[in-house]
Order: structure tokens, then sequence, then C-alpha cells
């Protein structure tokens, strides 16, 4: 076939027609794929261009961190008294054996909650210390179950606006200074110094604890989070340190040989069940030569057993198991009068060395390390104290307040650990709280009273603070170095923590959280704005944080902080160095606009 003009027509080669078609098919598929890219790069930019880039100093293998300029929503007001890690909203998930439900279940990360918690209606400023231990407002903690439940005993009362707290507890109704000076007749060391540290297992609304504060004894509260009572939350809310906390499968968050005293006033543990595990913990954290006070059943049975709805057989029986127990614990009874019996704890030793090797509970063995206490399960076993240590039991330890600067012992147990580093620490931080002091005059008043060191090495800032109004708790990175044994040696307290999770305590429990640091050293593993979230959470409105970081960290830190409504300004570290700088910032004081569930 030719065309008109004679040249011959080319048919078309059929065997090139599919490639042609996919070619042109792979065209057209390509153009929209760019004209998606396109929209998507514009999408993208805008989305960068509503960010900050914080840019890591030169040399840093820190990557760039891109923090989004936004506003936090508010939870709703459901969510006032929120405590994430154990929220009664989850229990239903956990089993009620040995109140399993009350220890810490963290939510997952997609269920975490960002947004602001929200004060209750009508909250106010705590009341200053030392007023504080004696009232505070209704609107602040307004649950009024124990004032119903409890009146007959005078744990607390309301009247108008105020709760009261007449200082009365379940064996102590007609007050409990009156109780306090029957044990420090029973316990003469409570008098001279020599116990310093002490804890309270359920606590109630921490009247022991607030009483001894006078005495010089400085105690962490613990009581489990519950539907109604608010026990620590009263606590924190009077100015009394206080945790949340249950002693049922797993160890407390303390070391081992800390504390000089436990007090037990009818707190309903179950002391010679399962084992003996739960006294087996009291004896973990007891130091060398301290005491344990009970008070309650089966103490003084043979004239309480009527209104303890039991038998005088079976609270015979029971007391005479508790006593077993404490004996095969290297227990001995110091003292006992009406209601109160104390046991000391053996100061050395020697007893333990007697154990046979079939005797019950066992002595552990070496692969338990005494001091580990996060998330580690409790075992029916003795731990017995390291015998090199012989002057950090309570008869060779520094009395108080000589020991708050004297070089603890166990120092020594970790690297870098000595005398001229605890000294060095020391200094440092006197400078240090004396430049916060010009940078918040309200620190050393009674503004502020509830501190937390969020990430402290030997309580330095505790004890730079000592001469003030004001308690700290010290926490310790359950990932770092363990310093939490010379600082409870020092006759200070704390906990151990993990700050990629939610502290155990109530919203609104803090005047002032400081941290050294912590975003350089944990930024690999914590999310800022989940710390940062948490800080907010359990801050008092007005209250402080004093955040000390690199240029990087602090730049990074106050675009988050903005957007939870706190007002932050920059300040130079105390030596002038460049690459440090601290972070000043208030929470301000709203209220709920919220009322939906988040």
């Amino acid at each position: 076939m030719k065309h008109k003009d004679g040249k011959p027509i080319t048919q078309p080669d059929k065997n090139r027609i599919v490639p042609m078609a996919i070619i042109f098919v792979v065209l057209c598929g390509f153009s929209f794929y760019m004209g998606g890219i396109f929209c998507s790069e514009k999408s993208r930019f805008a989305f960068i261009k509503s960010h900050e880039s914080i840019e890591p100093p030169k040399g840093s293998s820190v990557a760039s961190l891109q923090v989004k300029s936004t506003s936090f929503p508010e939870c709703s007001s459901d969510y006032q008294d929120y405590t994430p890690c154990t929220d009664p909203r989850r229990w239903r998930k956990y089993g009620s054996y040995r109140l399993t439900l009350l220890e810490r279940h963290c939510p997952p990360i997609f269920e975490r909650k960002e947004c602001l918690v929200p004060p209750p209606d009508g909250y106010k400023p705590p009341i200053r210390w030392p007023k504080s231990r004696d009232e505070c407002w209704y609107r602040n903690v307004p649950y009024d179950w124990i004032n119903k439940q409890k009146s007959n005993q005078h744990w607390l009362k309301k009247e108008g606006q105020k709760f009261l707290f007449p200082g009365g507890g379940t064996m102590f109704p007609n007050g409990v200074g009156e109780y306090v000076d029957l044990m420090r007749d029973l316990i003469p060391e409570m008098k001279d110094g020599s116990i310093r540290t002490a804890i309270d297992t359920g606590c109630g609304v921490a009247s022991w604890g607030g009483d001894l504060l006078d005495r010089g004894i400085l105690t962490v509260s613990l009581a489990p989070r519950d539907n109604h009572e608010a026990q620590v939350q009263f606590a924190l809310e009077r100015g009394i340190p206080a945790i949340l906390g249950v002693i049922s499968t797993q160890r407390l968050p303390f070391p081992s040989n800390s504390f000089d005293m436990a007090h037990c006033s009818r707190c309903l543990i179950p002391w010679t069940e399962f084992g003996g595990v739960y006294l087996l913990e009291i004896h973990r954290i007891l130091r060398p030569g301290g005491f344990w006070v009970l008070s309650g059943p089966p103490i003084n049975y043979e004239r309480r057993w009527r209104g303890w709805n039991t038998t005088i057989e079976e609270q015979r029986s029971d007391y005479e198991k508790l006593q077993d127990l404490l004996t095969s614990l290297c227990f001995k009874m110091y003292n006992k009068k009406d209601d109160i019996a104390v046991w000391q704890k053996s100061p050395d030793n020697n007893c333990y060395d007697k154990l046979a090797r079939d005797t019950y509970p066992p002595k552990c063995d070496d692969s338990l390390e005494p001091d580990s206490a996060w998330y580690t399960p409790l075992r029916s076993c003795i731990v017995v104290p390291d015998p090199k240590f012989k002057k950090s039991g309570l008869t060779s330890i520094s009395k108080w307040p000589d020991r708050l600067h004297a070089t603890p012992e166990r120092i020594s147990m970790f690297h870098g650990g000595s005398a001229s580093s605890f000294k060095r620490d020391d200094s440092k931080w006197k400078k240090h709280v004396a430049h916060y002091k010009k940078l918040i005059p309200d620190l050393g008043t009674n503004k502020i009273r509830n501190v937390m060191d969020m990430n402290t090495v030997y309580g330095g800032l505790a004890a730079a603070l000592t001469n003030d109004p004001v308690w700290v708790m010290n926490v310790v990175s359950s990932y770092a170095t363990n310093t939490l044994p010379v600082v409870y040696d020092r006759g200070l307290i704390g906990t151990f923590h993990d700050w990629c999770e939610p502290f155990s305590t109530y919203p609104r429990t803090y005047d002032l959280l400081h941290l050294d640091g912590l975003f350089a050293a944990e930024s690999h593993r914590c999310e800022m704005k989940y710390v940062l979230l948490e800080m907010d959470r359990i801050l008092r409105p007005t209250g402080y944080a004093i955040i000390h970081e690199s240029s990087y960290f602090v730049d990074a830190t106050a675009a988050i902080a903005k957007g939870m409504r706190w007002g932050c300004r920059k300040e130079k570290a105390v030596d002038g160095n460049e690459t440090e700088k601290i972070l000043i910032c208030q929470k301000k004081l709203w209220y709920s606009s919220n009322k939906s569930s988040r």
C-alpha cells in the first residue's frame, strides 16, 4: 500500500503497541504521583513552618529537635485528680489478689493524655505552712468520705470552706501528740537525733508524720490510691511528705537499710500472710538497729479484741505468729506499753550468721540485689545487710543534724563516690541555691513548701535548703547510678523513679520542681513533651519549675512550656557558663472550661 504521493505506507508494528501503551500509562501515573508529591510537599512545608526548629550545638551528636508550637487542650473536669499509673478507671483490668490493682500500672504510650489537668472548681492557692498542717481549703480536696466515716476518730472535720485536722487517728482519736509522746517514752532514740527518717505505712491523713516534723524526724507517709479517702492528697495539701504506694507484690521504691523507723497504726496489712513478705520488705528498708512500731491488732489483744470482730483465741494466735516471724527475722522486742509495741532490727549480722540453712524465711541469695527496687518482685527471703558497712547502722551513723554533712559510708558503693566528691557537691549546691533564691524570691519563704529534686545525686539541693520551711522529695532515676542510699544516710528522703512514666502522686502536690540535666541524660529514652506534661500535672498552680540545662534543651523546653500556659524566662547559670542556662517557669492558675470527657 502507498500514500497518494507514492511513498509507501508503513504498517504499525503490532509488537510495539503494547510497550507504548505501558509507557503512556506509566507517564500518566508518574505525572499524577508528582502532582501528589508537590501537594504533599506544600503541606509538609506548612507543617514544618508551624514548628520551631531547635538546632543542637556544633559537634553534638544530638539530633535537631522539631518542637511544635502548640497549645495543649484541657483535660475534662473529671480528670482533676488523675493519677495515670494508679487510675481507678483501670483497676478492673487487674486482679484483687494481694491488692495488685493498687500497684503501679501505667498506661501504654497510645493511651497517654496530652492535655492539661484542671484544678477543681473553686481551687485556691494552698494555705501556707505551718498553718496548713492544721487546715486546708475544702475545694482543693473536696472529699467528705473520711469526715463522714471517721468522724468519731477525729481525722478531720469540715468547718465552712475548710477542712480542719485535729490530729486524730484510729489508734489515737484523742490526738496524735499524746500518742507520739508515749512512743518517745518507749523509744528514747526519738529524742536525741538518732532517729531522723521514718516511713508510715497506711498513713491516713499523715497526722503522725506531721507531728514528727517538729520533733526533727522526717517521715515518708505511704498510702495507696483509692476512690474516696484521698489520704496522700490530704497529706500533701497539708505540706507533709507523702507518696502513693502499697506493699503488695513489688518492692517499695526505696533502697535497703534506709529508714531509721517504720510505723503501722492499724494499717490493716496482713503481716504474717504470704510467707511474711510484707514484713520482710519492712526489714529490707529498715536500717540495722532501726525500729518497727505497731499499734492496733493484735497488740493489746487482751483488752481490745472485742472491738475487732474476732475472738480472743484468734487474736492470741495472730500475736504469736507475728512474734515468731519477727524473731525469725532477727527482730527483738524493744518495748511495749498499752496499744504500742516496738521491735528493733538486729544492729549487726551476728543473728543472721547463726540462722540455719533450713530456717524459714531463708536468707536471700546473691542473685537478688538488695537495693533493686523499681518493679522488683517481693521474695520470701531475708535481705542480710552488707557486713562491710559497719558505720551505717543506727547505733553507728552520726546523729541529726551532724549526719547531714558527714560523708556517708555507702558513698563508696559506686564509681567516683568519695569524700572529696561529696564535699564538692555540697559546696556546689550552696552556690546554686543562693543563686536560685535571687531568681525566685519566694524560695526560702513559706510560699514554697513541697519541693521535688527530679534527678538528684547526693541530695545537695535538699541539704542546702534544710534551714528553710520546705521539705524535698529527692528522686533518683531508676536508670542512673544508685545514689539514693547516700541520700538516706544523710537523713534526707527520696524515691526511685523512671521519668518516662508518671510519678506516684496526685495532681497539684508540689510548689517547686527542680531538674539539673535531666533532659540531656534521658532524652534518648523519654519524650520531653510527656515529661513536661507530667511536671504540669504535679505542679501546683502558681508553682515554679527550675530547669537547669544546656541552652539547646532550655530553648526546646521553653517552646513546649508556652503551650502549657507557663510563663518562663531564661537566666544565666551561676558560674556564667554560656553553654548552660536556667529556665525559670511559673504555672498559671486557670479553671476548666471543658466539661466533656477526653
